[in-house]
């Protein structure tokens, strides 16, 4: 393709603006062949693609919100294609998820191959949990029974059968792949580096900029990768990229909140100062740091005490995040001055385990740091307490996190594009519909115009909104939960099953599936619920074969994508609406005037566009959208109603049941099966 070589002459030759006008032409080039390369142009496609090159031209930030069809991966791939090629330095685009991550790479193969772009070197960065550790996998085998479960694992391992996790078809649990999985990599000192896949990966990321071309990642290692360069550490990723995308940016804020979060645990609490004092002793002999050590152990263990107290008196479910009350008849500035001197001790300390002294001062300072969130010295951070798993967790975070990106990321030395399918509210200008978004985020930049969905929702889809069911009040929790079941059921068997109900709480899914496994007789279709863990292939195929009924909350919001007659019908059992106890939100409801408004139903919007989003996925689905929640009903009279009718993309809605039958009827929406 000569006309990118000569696009790629004229960045070292031209003008800015002569630059703009070639860059423009590629694109237009590229965009005209589409029909001759099997590939069709949707609508906004070509502008987006457009908005992005002139972002990356005058070197702005953009942001654009792109709806469900519009193709939005080829609409950043183009012009990033195009800016690699100009500038010779690589583009990065950061996803929500793996699996997205995995998706944007063969995106990038298909439609840089149909280009003519033949030799685009890219890597797809993932966490070194992902990846098989040979070295590790040798020593297993050489200290346990060779016929444990494990044991078979390593072998296949150092067999090379297996690299990561994903090459394992039928699962594994997290217990034995903990064993064998990379956790503290040798890098150079290990002499499997040459075969492991995670050396290489490691190794492209934070490759020379004209070595590689595209680099793929979670947003979680971005942000890792964010925090060591502002803490001026050796960074994981390249240092001089062209452009910076991030997809599915509604998760942002949430994702550099996980990661800027430190978890405690009395038990991780305890390990920490044992590995500390065996570091400090094994040089200095001091018999002294047991009892210190000792000291701040019965400390934690009476911090844990009063927490435990909190949960068992606040918490609904393990995963609710509760203030964790005043803690008193503790001396915390005795326990603070005594992990200082522990901190400065491990500072001077010199030992060839350097790694080990690292981890363990880095892990001290974040003790100091709690104890000083406890003792209210330190009031830049939130605090709050959980019991994932049923263990007793403190969790600690800094208030503002849109600071740090707005000057770790969003600094102007690089072009960042945040885009997603809901990014927006509603809004007369671009500013106040991405006004929640550019608040939260601390963003610095443009605001595009939008580029609205494809997807005939005005003829393909109905939205039901149940003025049947009682409002939400968890004194009289099981009310509500009795007349949405039945409300729910008379739905599901309208569209003979081929329904995903979303709930907000898990507690809710627990009620309805035990009750509708009680009643099993009474329907025909099938009943599939969430499983543990993070991957629900196996719970999604299972429903697209037995075309039930799926129940889901959590991950079931986003990602998943069903076309076709498959899925016809998503039942919101209550508006996601956040918890405004969660100190999280407690927090940014006190630095707002009108919280209910500015905070809780923005993101209620945000959630419920997500969970909406999985029912038309094509340009020939039909489908239901019922939400069983009269909060939203015309009688309910509530302020946000209009803004929710505003946002969704669904313009026929009724609250009676008979006239969602007949669009059933007429749409002719029955199992095919």
């Amino acid at each position: 393709m000569n006309w990118l070589n000569e696009l790629y002459k004229m960045n070292k030759q031209e003008p800015d603006k002569e630059i703009e006008r070639s860059l423009v032409n590629a694109i237009f080039r590229i965009y005209d062949r589409f029909p001759r390369i099997g590939l069709r142009e949707r609508i906004g496609q070509q502008e987006m693609s457009l908005d992005i090159a002139d972002a990356y031209i005058h070197g702005h930030n953009a942001m654009i919100e792109a709806g469900v069809g519009i193709g939005k991966s080829f609409a950043y791939l183009i012009p990033s294609l195009l800016t690699n090629q100009m500038s010779q330095k690589p583009v990065i685009i950061a996803t929500s998820s793996i699996q997205l991550s995995e998706q944007i790479h063969k995106d990038l193969r298909i439609i840089g191959s149909r280009l003519g772009f033949s030799t685009v070197r890219s890597v797809v960065g993932k966490g070194m949990g992902q990846y098989a550790c040979r070295s590790r996998a040798a020593e297993w085998i050489s200290l346990d029974d060779a016929t444990s479960s494990v044991s078979t694992l390593a072998q296949r391992i150092l067999d090379y059968e297996i690299d990561e996790r994903a090459d394992i078809k039928a699962g594994v649990s997290d217990a034995e792949w903990s064993h064998v999985s990379v956790n503290d990599c040798k890098f150079e000192r290990c002499h499997h580096k040459s075969a492991c896949l995670f050396y290489d990966m490691r190794a492209k990321l934070n490759a020379k900029a004209h070595e590689i071309d595209f680099i793929i990642v979670n947003q979680d290692l971005l942000i890792r990768d964010l925090m060591k360069k502002k803490e001026g550490t050796k960074s994981i990723i390249s240092e001089q990229p062209a452009l910076i995308v991030i997809d599915e940016a509604h998760n942002l804020e949430a994702k550099v909140r996980d990661a800027r979060t430190l978890e405690f645990t009395y038990r991780g609490i305890c390990r920490t100062l044992d590995t500390t004092v065996q570091l400090l002793t094994k040089q200095s002999g001091d018999k002294s740091l047991f009892s210190q050590s000792k000291f701040m152990k019965n400390c934690a263990e009476r911090i844990f005490k009063q927490v435990n107290a909190d949960l068992l008196h606040h918490a609904k479910q393990d995963n609710d995040r509760i203030k964790v009350s005043e803690i008193k008849g503790i001396p915390l500035n005795q326990v603070s001055n005594e992990l200082k001197d522990l901190s400065l001790r491990l500072s001077i300390l010199t030992s060839r385990h350097e790694r080990e002294i690292d981890d363990a001062f880095e892990a001290i300072n974040g003790l100091i740091t709690l104890i000083h969130v406890l003792a209210e010295i330190e009031d830049n951070y939130l605090r709050w307490a959980s019991s994932p798993l049923g263990v007793a967790t403190i969790s600690i975070c800094p208030k503002d996190i849109s600071q740090f990106l707005k000057y770790a990321l969003f600094n102007g030395k690089v072009p960042v594009i945040l885009t997603s399918a809901t990014l927006c509210q509603g809004g007369d200008t671009l500013e106040e519909q991405y006004s929640y978004m550019t608040h939260s985020l601390g963003y610095k930049g443009d605001f595009l115009e939008r580029q609205p969905s494809p997807f005939d929702y005005t003829n393909h889809a109905m939205m039901y909104i149940s003025n049947k069911v009682p409002y939400y009040q968890h004194d009289q929790r099981e009310i509500y939960l009795e007349a949405a079941y039945k409300e729910l059921v008379q739905l599901c068997n309208l569209t003979q099953g081929r329904t995903i109900v979303l709930f907000s709480a898990k507690e809710d899914m627990k009620y309805i599936h035990k009750k509708l496994i009680s009643k099993a007789n009474e329907y025909t279709w099938a009943v599939h619920v969430q499983k543990e863990g993070s991957s629900q292939d196996s719970v999604i195929a299972d429903f697209r074969k037995s075309k039930g009924v799926l129940l889901g909350t959590g991950v079931f919001w986003e990602g998943v994508n069903i076309e076709g007659s498959d899925l016809s019908q998503v039942i919101i059992f209550r508006l996601p609406f956040p918890v405004p106890s969660d100190p999280v939100y407690e927090y940014k409801a006190s630095v707002t005037e009108n919280p209910f408004m500015e905070v809780f139903v923005p993101d209620m919007l945000l959630r419920l566009r997500q969970g909406t989003g999985r029912l038309i996925r094509s340009e020939t689905d039909l489908g239901i959208l019922s939400i069983l929640d009269s909060r939203l009903s015309t009688a309910a009279k509530k302020s946000y109603r209009e803004q929710v009718l505003d946002t969704l993309p669904f313009k026929k809605v009724t609250e009676d049941f008979e006239v969602v039958e007949r669009f059933v009827q007429n749409k002719r929406i029955r199992r095919t099966d």
